[in-house]
């Protein structure tokens, strides 16, 4: 039994007319009742009473004809529903970032504006290292992510760079600095013991931090690792060290941190956007190109979303 069986035996139970149903379907007449006769055939009973003029729904018929239709209706929302995955309009999007991206608007922003824009397709949010980002894309658990990543870690995904963040320098609250204003020289915090997020987790985080500490004339003493850069800042708080962190972390406004932009070339946190070369769904080349909008008209108008103290 094929579906056009189904559609024309409808159309005829519409209209309880042969004629009718053959000239609303663009068929012969003869054919239509040929189709009619051997759908009842493979049914086992038959299903159209005919007339003199016109036909009448048998019992089994007036039942085959529900459900006919909500066969048919069923193929419609699920052609209808195909339709809607394929354009993006519904399904499931699984968006990646790492903590501190979760902090910069242009990240936060993007996802607010993608959720309204799709308002059916199911966002999951997954916050985890790059490394670990790296690895959920190895395994096919996330869609599009924001991380840092290092040179060459993303050279087998499409990949497009955001932007460069400053980053600046957290101080305790009770630390000789931390009362003064303007940028401080990394050099005054050559003899202070520094809390990191480690290279393991983000090399290019690490890797900025220890190369900017270099050019000011010293090797930072680690006092301490953090796996997140909220718990960095957390445990700035404590008054065990100091650290440097993206800028955006500034809005994190954690009670005993204190926040200073570092003077001269200062370690940059570079933003970029990473999903599958060739998505399945559309969904990610979608929010990839919001994302991209987003950050094109961002520079257009010279907004700068974060500040230190």
């Amino acid at each position: 039994m094929e579906l056009r069986h189904l559609r024309y035996f409808v159309a005829v139970a519409d209209d309880l007319s042969i004629t009718r149903a053959a000239e609303r379907l663009n068929i012969a007449q003869p054919a239509l009742s040929h189709q009619i006769k051997s759908l009842e055939q493979e049914v086992g009973t038959i299903l159209l009473q005919r007339l003199s003029r016109g036909v009448a729904l048998t019992e089994p018929g007036r039942a085959f004809a529900d459900d006919a239709r909500a066969v048919l209706a069923a193929v419609d929302a699920a052609k209808a529903r195909a339709r809607r995955i394929a354009s993006g309009d519904v399904g499931q999007i699984r968006i990646g970032f790492t903590s501190s991206a979760s902090f910069h608007p242009l990240v936060t922003g993007a996802i607010r504006d993608y959720r309204r824009a799709y308002p059916d397709v199911q966002v999951e949010l997954l916050e985890e290292t790059t490394a670990s980002l790296l690895a959920a894309f190895r395994a096919g658990r996330v869609d599009v992510a924001f991380m840092r990543p290092g040179e060459g870690e993303v050279d087998d995904l499409w990949a497009r760079h955001l932007f460069d963040e400053p980053m600046v320098a957290a101080l305790p609250a009770t630390h000789r600095l931390a009362a003064e204003t303007g940028p401080v020289g990394l050099a005054d915090l050559s003899g202070e013991g520094f809390i990191v997020y480690p290279r393991r987790n983000g090399r290019a985080l690490y890797d900025g931090i220890m190369a900017a500490c270099a050019a000011a004339g010293f090797s930072p003493q680690i006092a301490q690792n953090a796996p997140q850069l909220a718990s960095v800042v957390n445990l700035v708080a404590t008054g065990i060290a100091v650290a440097i962190v993206p800028r955006s972390m500034a809005r994190l406004a954690t009670e005993g941190v204190r926040y200073r932009s570092i003077l001269g070339p200062a370690p940059v946190a570079p933003m970029t956007l990473v999903r599958h070369p060739a998505p399945e769904m559309p969904h990610a080349r979608i929010f990839t190109d919001l994302v991209l909008a987003r950050v094109r008209g961002e520079a257009g108008e010279g907004s700068d979303a974060s500040a230190a103290e």
